[in-house]
């Protein structure tokens, strides 16, 4: 259901965009909504990298506003170096960033408008650095909603899973910033300096791949800014926000057991990688707006507005569904904990059956597991997992059948234990859970990785003794999700997972000793006479206007899948599709176009192969402006090192105003 438009706000908005001064004369881009009164008001801050001019503006108008006709001055700032803030572009949330973001906290707390008290928000990057911001505790930062964001950099983020190479998105999103860091700031907004702004930035851009592939365990780069370091350095309250469908779920459930209670809530629910009141499926969609309002009224303003009466987490518990990579909606129900680790959940285990089996699955398995930020397309989810299983060591447990049978309802992380024997000194595990329907079809319902050179700990590399036998134990994400009567439980093992995982240079596939291995759910046992939990509808505010004209070329698969029968050869070509083609009511023309390839032969970890290219262009007819921007980039590998390849173009007009070639070669530590 499509969110409600909301004009009649308890106040009259304006808006304004203004710089804000940073102590080195830098100047940071910023659109401050604001209600119209004499009164003084808290403010709420969302700051990010994205252009607040074009690229996230027809979501900022979605809720800016919204948060300004409640009484709120609700500013969006762009990044240092990005959209039409001055300065040069870094890396993602490093020290100068934050520093900055305090600076911008206190200078909004210091306006004569302000009541000296500021909120933060923001969904992924703008979740991350409102977490890491109130890690630092400035003192005017009171509260902060975290939407789909992470607390630990190393092993809940885009870069690594498990400890191996998150090939699928260390790749992607390292050429999406790429591109994204080559755009030009707008002169319709910074005025006739912006082609000197961009050549600056440009000559400061470097491919942040060369740096996340360099660390590859959990070192002092990846500790800094992961707030699970030290938790008691967060003051500010914590309104944690993450969906099933999104990869840094697990955060939410590691808030709320680790903060202070009194000033922390979970809510996690059936969505992927999107604010919860977009509609954007899965759903259904909630009035975030509304419950975050609850929560920034109660933290800034002192109304007692029951927001921390709620139970510590609330869940979405997903019932049993056929397997599919679109659901408009999930069927299931909110549930709620009163603390976490919940007294109703318990740890229960299934032990595995069987003499020892051989897992060596071919390096094309994983093809079937979806995209890894899933944004609500109609190719984000798994398919039938069939496929995949059929590739995989599988353990089955049947849910009891019969009149008084009941479901088994589980809350929270699965954990398994294999016993392996491994011959090669490196390796890696993976562990998919899926609901077996009587007719047979697949559903996966979670996984988890571990790469087995980091069995130990993260942050070392430890070669498997040849020929040993060793039980490890590794936890898949968290999950709500509800086993019907008459189904099974299946608990699949495989020793490859691309493109997610990036393959071992000698892997060989392992042993798997059933005696000692067992799968561990985490079973909810449902509370008598809780009450019910229950959120408004969703609404916004008017949206800005965004026209998406239809293209003569029309749309290419979001996902294809390309198999070389004779040589093994398979190629998944993925269309992110962050939004095409858009024109902005201020006469901006933004076009954007990516395509990302991952190829691999299935008996071959070494020809691993990722490739991403991105065309975008910026353009107004008056007064005239035409600035494009294309980047291509890639990973291969040996046995030894990781080669990887960036380039960026840039045009003003037909002019190529800058062109710059990278190639490194990078050492495979525990990748």
């Amino acid at each position: 259901m499509p969110p409600t438009i909301r004009t009649d706000f308890p106040y009259e908005t304006a808006h304004e965009d203004v710089h804000i001064p940073l102590p080195d004369g830098t100047r940071l881009y910023a659109r401050i909504w604001r209600p119209v009164t004499d009164e003084p008001v808290p403010a709420l801050l969302e700051y990010l990298p994205y252009r607040l001019s074009d690229w996230t503006a027809p979501r900022d108008w979605q809720r800016h506003p919204w948060y300004a006709g409640h009484g709120y001055a609700s500013v969006r700032v762009d990044v240092r170096g990005h959209g039409n803030s001055e300065g040069l572009p870094g890396d993602e949330y490093d020290a100068t960033e934050l520093a900055d973001g305090v600076e911008v906290i206190n200078w909004l707390a210091a306006r004569p408008w302000c009541t000296g008290r500021v909120g933060m928000f923001g969904i992924s990057w703008g979740g991350f650095n409102s977490l890491q911001l109130a890690a630092l505790a400035p003192e005017p930062l009171g509260a902060v909603v975290t939407v789909c964001s992470s607390d630990d950099r190393y092993d809940n983020d885009v870069h690594y899973m498990g400890g191996s190479v998150l090939a699928v998105d260390m790749h992607a999103w390292a050429a999406t910033m790429l591109a994204f860091a080559a755009r030009p700031p707008d002169p319709r907004y910074v005025g006739e300096g912006w082609r000197e702004m961009w050549l600056r930035r440009l000559d400061a851009v470097e491919p942040l791949l060369h740096t996340w592939l360099s660390h590859q365990t959990r070192d002092a780069y990846w500790k800094r800014g992961s707030v699970c370091e030290d938790y008691g350095a967060v003051k500010a309250a914590v309104l944690a926000v993450g969906g099933w469908h999104d990869p840094y779920r697990d955060t939410v459930l590691r808030l709320v057991e680790h903060l202070d209670p009194g000033r922390v809530r979970g809510l996690i629910g059936p969505w992927s990688h999107q604010y919860p009141d977009r509609g954007l499926p899965p759903g259904p969609a909630i009035g975030f707006l509304q419950e975050t309002l609850r929560w920034w009224d109660h933290h800034l303003k002192g109304v007692d507005t029951g927001v921390m009466d709620e139970p510590l987490l609330r869940s979405w518990m997903t019932a049993s569904h056929p397997p599919a990579t679109v659901y408009p909606e999930l069927p299931g129900r909110w549930v709620g904990e009163p603390a976490w680790p919940s007294p109703n959940v318990t740890p229960v285990p299934y032990a595995f059956q069987g003499p020892p089996v051989v897992v060596d699955s071919p390096h094309h398995t994983g093809l079937d597991a979806g995209r890894f930020f899933p944004f609500g397309n109609d190719a984000d989810l798994p398919p039938d997992q069939r496929d995949e299983d059929a590739r995989s060591a599988c353990f089955e447990f049947p849910v009891a059948s019969g009149p008084a049978a009941r479901p088994i309802e589980i809350l929270g992380r699965p954990r398994v234990r294999l016993r392996l024997r491994m011959e090669v000194p490196a390796g890696q595990a993976i562990a998919r859970l899926c609901d077996v329907a009587p007719d047979g079809s697949s559903t996966l319902v979670t996984r988890g990785v571990l790469n087995l050179s980091s069995r130990n700990g993260r942050d070392r590399v430890e070669p498997w003794p040849e020929g040993a036998t060793e039980d490890v134990i590794f936890e898949l994400n968290a999950i709500g999700h509800t086993f019907p009567p008459g189904h099974r439980i299946r608990l699949a093992v495989s020793s490859a997972y691309w493109p997610w995982i990036w393959p071992q240079a000698d892997s060989a596939g392992f042993v798997l000793d059933p005696t000692g291995s067992f799968l561990e759910l985490p079973v909810r046992t449902p509370e008598r006479g809780a009450p019910p939990i229950s959120f408004e509808p969703a609404e916004q505010s008017a949206p800005l206007g965004v026209v998406h004209p239809a293209t003569l070329d029309g749309e290419r698969p979001e996902r294809l899948v390309i198999r070389d029968v004779a040589e093994g050869l398979w190629r998944l070509e993925v269309d992110p599709r962050y939004g095409g083609t858009r024109l902005y009511p201020d006469g901006l023309e933004y076009t954007e176009e990516a395509l990302e390839s991952y190829t691999i032969q299935e008996s071959a970890p070494l020809s691993a192969h990722t490739h991403a290219e991105w065309r975008i262009r910026l353009r107004r007819p008056e007064p005239a402006w035409d600035a494009r921007v294309e980047t291509r980039s890639g990973i291969s590998c040996d046995a030894d090192v990781f080669v990887t390849t960036n380039e960026v173009i840039c045009h003003d007009g037909s002019e190529v105003v800058f062109h710059r070639t990278w190639e490194k070669r990078i050492p495979r530590t525990a990748g």
